[in-house]
């Protein structure tokens, strides 16, 4: 494992981290508490110490699970969580992964925050972000001055943001690495689904912030693992099962192209991985990790032999090409385009 730390801060995180839906949120599986926690405690061991949770992964779920799988390890691992949306009151209300309503008034956020605090059995939480803003909450500097607070006052050392919760997101991504200055950024990036995270990116450093980013679904939902085939079939629980059958046929043959980055001492699982730590701006990555085989490759992936100034551009060329596939275009969330 290898480790990064946010620019100008004394936050070290592990290149890999392990985010706790897979493992909490029934979407991925279902985990007994001592089958997440053993998962959770082998990561670990191989050199994860970035734990990201959020406080409506089963309700709470995902920060108990932190606290009882280190107790008396705070000191050596890194807890991120996300506040914002009101399980408290709508908890009940979910229904596979719809949305449940949102609340970041300060009141909420330092409600929320508190128990988190108390689920995760800790005094401090090492990044808050608020999870999945809209525009409404970029341009809300009552949301912004809260976390400024609650970092004054030690319960939490750094904030960020998160976006989703499907992949999109791109002014509200824009304006808030513009207008605030946040340590952190969580969004979808990968090799097969660069837009936008690749525009956001690229604002932050035009803006000349410090901001870095925490990628999530760095394997395009399992695609990048390599392993699907035309005939792969989902559990009816799944999420990938509600993807329509045209994402798996023209990912797979997307995946055939790709195939020159795996090779003896590295899986195309990892080379994704790889893809994205070689950006400077990239502080950790959160591939969805649900079996320990899984994980023992995912955290020796910044070990592996690193991607090639050849092997970039071939990347480069295949997406600028659309790896040769005419398909359907990509269906994005929230503001794409400004009207204004």
């Amino acid at each position: 494992m290898k480790y990064r730390t946010y620019r100008n801060t004394d936050l070290t995180v592990s290149e890999v981290g392990f985010g706790l839906w897979t493992v909490s949120t029934g979407w991925w599986g279902n985990f007994s508490e001592s089958e997440a926690i053993a998962l959770m405690q082998k990561a670990f061991d191989h050199g994860v110490t970035l734990f990201d949770a959020a406080d409506t992964y089963g309700n709470g779920l995902s920060e108990e699970l932190i606290a009882k799988a280190f107790p008396d390890r705070r000191d050596q691992i890194v807890i991120a969580t996300k506040v914002g949306y009101d399980f408290v009151h709508h908890g009940e209300e979910r229904r596979g992964q719809r949305e449940i309503p949102q609340d970041f008034s300060p009141d909420a956020i330092k409600r929320a925050t508190d128990a988190a605090l108390g689920r995760l059995k800790t005094d401090r939480i090492d990044l808050l972000q608020l999870h999945n803003i809209r525009m409404e909450q970029v341009d809300d500097d009552r949301a912004w001055e809260t976390l400024d607070e609650l970092q004054k006052a030690g319960k939490i050392r750094y904030y960020g943001m998160a976006l989703g919760p499907a992949i999109g997101w791109l002014y509200e991504g824009v304006r808030c690495v513009q207008k605030h200055n946040l340590t952190s950024v969580q969004h979808i990036y990968n090799i097969l689904e660069q837009h936008p995270g690749r525009s956001i990116q690229n604002a932050a450093s035009e803006a000349g912030k410090d901001t870095m980013f925490l990628i999530r679904v760095p394997h395009s939902s399992g695609m990048l693992e390599g392993h699907y085939t035309a005939e792969t079939q989902f559990p009816p629980n799944d999420h990938r099962n509600h993807r329509p059958r045209s994402w798996l046929l023209n990912g797979v043959k997307k995946v055939e192209q790709l195939r020159f980055l795996e090779g003896p001492d590295r899986t195309l699982g990892q080379a994704a991985l790889q893809w994205l730590l070689r950006d400077p701006q990239i502080a950790s990555t959160l591939p969805n990790i649900y079996e320990e085989k899984q994980l023992v490759e995912f955290a020796s992936a910044p070990d592996v032999p690193a991607l090639t100034d050849e092997e970039m551009e071939r990347i480069d060329a295949l997406y600028a090409a659309k790896f040769g596939i005419e398909e359907e275009p990509s269906k994005f969330k929230g503001t794409m385009v400004l009207t204004s």
